[in-house]
């Protein structure tokens, strides 16, 4: 028998926050050596990661505490057998 448990594969904040930040850094990272090949300065590719960087952070987050909140595609596990053993 499958039943949906509450809660079950839902973020956290906590859990959401450090995906924030490990992808912002991966992100940015690579914003800043986009900007580097373009404008061929690395200071115009720190300067345009600055400040992606914070506003990306923070829609990033939302958007993953958004989809926290969300059943949708999410699969029902097998609920836990939890009679005595005999």
């Amino acid at each position: 028998m499958t039943e949906h448990i509450p809660g079950t594969g839902h973020a956290n904040r906590t859990r959401s926050l450090v995906k924030t930040l490990t992808w912002r850094t991966l992100a940015t990272t690579d914003t800043i050596i986009i900007a580097r090949v373009i404008t061929g300065s690395w200071t115009i590719g720190l300067g345009i990661a600055s400040i992606e960087v914070v506003t990306k952070m923070f829609l990033y987050y939302f958007h993953e505490r958004a989809w926290s909140w969300s059943d949708w595609g999410l699969e029902d596990i097998d609920a836990p057998d939890v009679s005595p053993m005999h």
